[in-house]
C-alpha cells in the first residue's frame, strides 16, 4: 500500500548529511526548480521494496508548477520518481558500480498532469502508473530511453480517456545530476491517444513528440499531459500527419522490433525428417535461443535505431561487444534466460525452401511499418515472441551480416528465423496487405500467400497463442 504524506524536509534544515546522497541529489535539482515547495506531497511505499515491498519507488514526489504563460505553458503537477536509481549506495537495492556509469537504471521518471480549475491536491494516480512502469524495468531489467514508447492500452487514470499510451522523452526542466553512485536522468512521461502512439511506431517516437511541443492543448512545449483531451494532434491539425508521411518516406522507421505473440513453421520439408540431429525445427516444442543469438538479436535491434549508419546484423559467431551500461542490465528484448538446449556450436543454419509466418492481429498490422519504414530503407526488422524464445528477423539486401541471403532468402538458426525480402518483393506484399490498415474490418483468422515465394502468412486469434501447441 502506498502512504501520502508531506516530505521531512531534513535536507534543507542543514542536516543534509543524514540524507543518503542519491536521494540529496535529486532533492536537490527538486530544490532548485521549487525552491518555494521545501515539504512537497510525497506518496510513498509503506514497505519498502528492499524490505520485501512490491513497490520499487520509495517516493513519488508531487510538486505544483505555475507553467509558463509568456511560453503558453498551462498549470500543471510535476511528479518525481526515487527510486530507479541508486539512493542508497550500500546495494539493498542496486549493485554498486562507482560514479563514472549510471546510477542503478540510470535515470528516475517523471510526469507533468495539467491542473484542474479548483483541485487543490495533487492526483495520486499517476503514482500507481509510476510505479506499475517502476515494477516492469526491475522484474525486466530493460531499461527506458528518450523517444521510446509504452503501448498501454488502458486510459491512464482507468476513466474514459483517450489517451492510453505513453512516450518518454528528457523532463523540460529538470537536469542530469551526478552522484556518488553515479549519472541520473529524468525521462518524463507523456500520454498520447492510439493514432500518436502508431505515428511514433511507423516514424519515431522524437518526431511524434516534436508535433505535441508544438500544439498547446496537445502538450505544449514541456509536453503536459491532459487527460481530457478528446482529439488526436491530427485532428487538431490535419496537416500533421502530412509531416509524419513525409518523415516515414524520407527517414523511414526509428522502431526496430518489438515483443510479439509470433510463431514460424517450416513447411518445407515433413516435421518427421530428423536427417540431422544436429538442426532444431520449430513446431509445437519451444527452442531456446542461445547466449550468442540471444546477445545477436539484442545488437540487432540496437544497431537498428542507429539510422545514419548503415545496417549491420553482429555475425553469429561475435563476441559481446561493450555498452555505456552495466553488462547486468539488459536492453528491450533480450531473454530473461538463454541457456540453450544444445550447445551453441552444435546448432547449424539451416536454408529453408517454404515458410509459414503467424502472428496476431497487433502484432500482424505492424508489418506494413516493418516494410514500408524499415525494410525499404535498407534496414531490419524484428519480432520477438513474448511466449517463448522464437524470433522472426526480416531483412532487406542492404542489410550486412545476415545469414538470410538472396539465394537462400529464408534462413534459420535455431528458433530465429531471417526472411530477406527484395524492394520489388516488398512493394507487392505492400499492396496485398493493404487489408491490414483497416485493423477493424478484418476477420481472423486472415491469411496472406505468395506461391511464386513460397511464403504464407496468417494472421489469427490471441487465443492461437496461448495454446501451448500454437
Amino acid at each position: 500500500m502506498d502512504e501520502l504524506r508531506p516530505s521531512s524536509g531534513t535536507a534543507s534544515h542543514g542536516l543534509a548529511s543524514l540524507f543518503p546522497p542519491g536521494l540529496q541529489a535529486i532533492y536537490g535539482e527538486s530544490r532548485r526548480l521549487y525552491p518555494d515547495q521545501p515539504n512537497p506531497l510525497q506518496v510513498t511505499a509503506i514497505v519498502k521494496y528492499w524490505l520485501g515491498g512490491p513497490d520499487p519507488l520509495d517516493y513519488i514526489s508531487m510538486y505544483r508548477n505555475v507553467g509558463s504563460p509568456s511560453q503558453e505553458v498551462q498549470e500543471h503537477w510535476h511528479y518525481v520518481s526515487f527510486g530507479l536509481s541508486d539512493l542508497y549506495g550500500d546495494s539493498r537495492v542496486h549493485e554498486f558500480t562507482g560514479p563514472d556509469g549510471p546510477s542503478g537504471f540510470g535515470f528516475e521518471l517523471t510526469f507533468r498532469l495539467k491542473r484542474e480549475a479548483g483541485e487543490t491536491a495533487p492526483p495520486t494516480w499517476p503514482a500507481e502508473l509510476m510505479q506499475g512502469l517502476a515494477r516492469y524495468v526491475f522484474q525486466s531489467e530493460n531499461t527506458f530511453c528518450s523517444g521510446d514508447h509504452v503501448s498501454w492500452h488502458s486510459p491512464l487514470d482507468n476513466s474514459e480517456s483517450r489517451i492510453q499510451h505513453m512516450l518518454l522523452t528528457e523532463d523540460a526542466q529538470l537536469q542530469p545530476v551526478r552522484t556518488p553512485f553515479g549519472l541520473v536522468t529524468f525521462l518524463q512521461i507523456v500520454g498520447i491517444c492510439t493514432e500518436e502512439l502508431q505515428a511514433a511506431q511507423q516514424w519515431n517516437g522524437q518526431g511524434v513528440l516534436d508535433l505535441l511541443r508544438g500544439v498547446r492543448v496537445a502538450g505544449g512545449p514541456w509536453l503536459i499531459t491532459d487527460m481530457r483531451r478528446g482529439e488526436t494532434v491530427f485532428d487538431i491539425d490535419p496537416h500533421l500527419q502530412e509531416r509524419v508521411d513525409k518523415g516515414i518516406d524520407s527517414d523511414g522507421s526509428n522502431l526496430s522490433g518489438v515483443s510479439a505473440k509470433c510463431a514460424w513453421d517450416d513447411v518445407s520439408r515433413p516435421p518427421e525428417d530428423e536427417d540431422d540431429s544436429r538442426s532444431i525445427c520449430i513446431g509445437s516444442q519451444p527452442r531456446r535461443l542461445s547466449d550468442k543469438d540471444t546477445e545477436q538479436i539484442r545488437e540487432a535491434l540496437r544497431r537498428g535505431l542507429e539510422i545514419n549508419s548503415k545496417s549491420v546484423l553482429p555475425p553469429i559467431s561475435g563476441q559481446r561487444q561493450s555498452h555505456d551500461r552495466a553488462q547486468s542490465r539488459k536492453d528491450s528484448l533480450e531473454s530473461e534466460r538463454s541457456a540453450a538446449i544444445v550447445p551453441h556450436e552444435l546448432v547449424r543454419t539451416r536454408q529453408l525452401e517454404s515458410i509459414h509466418l503467424k502472428f496476431n492481429l497487433e502484432s500482424g498490422t505492424l508489418l506494413p511499418l516493418c516494410l514500408r519504414g524499415r525494410l525499404l530503407h535498407g534496414r531490419h526488422f524484428t519480432y520477438k515472441s513474448i511466449s517463448g524464445d522464437t524470433a522472426i528477423t526480416f531483412v532487406s539486401l542492404g542489410v550486412e551480416g545476415a545469414f538470410a541471403t538472396e539465394e537462400h532468402p529464408y534462413a534459420a538458426h535455431g528458433p530465429w528465423l531471417q526472411v530477406l525480402l527484395t524492394e520489388e518483393f516488398v512493394e507487392q506484399m505492400l499492396e496485398d496487405l493493404q487489408d491490414l490498415s483497416v485493423r477493424e474490418e478484418l476477420t481472423l483468422p486472415r491469411e496472406f500467400s505468395w506461391t511464386d515465394k513460397k511464403l504464407k502468412i496468417s494472421i489469427l486469434p490471441d487465443c492461437v497463442f496461448d495454446s501451448p501447441l500454437q
